[in-house]
């Protein structure tokens, strides 16, 4: 059997950043057992982007297969980049070299280890992908990735009180998910990964005409 590695965060209650609401809707007090009612910004924790996210003419999680979002990948492995650092074409190549067309690519910096997402450090402090790298990502003609590290360096104007920049300071959000990559973001977990290509299961929720869900991501690796 192949080795299982979940690469999803745990939704949690109390995030500084998202709101999320739990409570019972019902309990075994009353005898009728119990059941949970969870609600949270499909955009937190764990989750799939469909490129609706950010082109109002894009498709949405309905044109998204599981073809799109299951099979293989490839782990680039830029765990080296250091804090507050772009990660340029060059690391990218040089980690990235066995990347192939139609792969699901995992872009690895561990950061979770080095930061907590439930901290503002996660976001003040990480390293970021440059518009070239994501560029390059694109050509490369993969199908799909996953980030463990809030990708774009304008994300951390969400916690400074910046104002919002335009789209193409998205970077990756411009060149990878409006032009039908498509993205899965707030991986955990990448440093449990042995091998440099895997076969990867990214399973968001069946949300219809949506900009994104929630979503699983595991990887089974075979022989590890």
């Amino acid at each position: 059997m192949p080795r299982l590695i979940d690469l999803s965060t745990p939704i949690k209650t109390g995030h500084f950043r998202w709101e999320v609401e739990r409570r019972l809707a019902k309990s075994h007090d009353t005898g009728a057992g119990q059941a949970t009612w969870a609600g949270w910004n499909v955009h937190a924790f764990t989750h799939m982007d469909s490129p609706r996210h950010v082109d109002p003419e894009g498709f949405t999680t309905d044109a998204i297969s599981l073809e799109m979002t299951v099979g293989p990948g490839a782990v680039v492995d830029v765990s080296d980049v250091a804090t507050n650092t772009a990660i340029d074409v060059e690391r990218l190549a040089a980690a990235g070299a066995h990347l192939r067309p139609g792969d699901f690519a995992l872009i690895r910096t561990r950061w979770d280890e080095r930061a907590s997402i439930d901290t503002p450090a996660f976001w003040l402090e990480a390293p970021w992908m440059t518009a070239e790298g994501s560029i390059w990502l694109r050509e490369r003609g993969i199908k799909a990735v996953g980030f463990d590290f809030p990708q774009d360096h304008c994300i951390r104007n969400f916690l400074t009180g910046a104002p919002r920049p335009p789209l193409p300071e998205h970077v990756t959000h411009f060149h990878l998910l409006a032009r039908g990559v498509i993205m899965f973001e707030y991986l955990c977990n990448m440093g449990a990964l042995k091998a440099a290509r895997n076969q990867v299961v990214g399973l968001p929720l069946r949300l219809p005409d949506s900009d994104g869900a929630p979503a699983r991501v595991i990887v089974m690796e075979e022989g590890a």
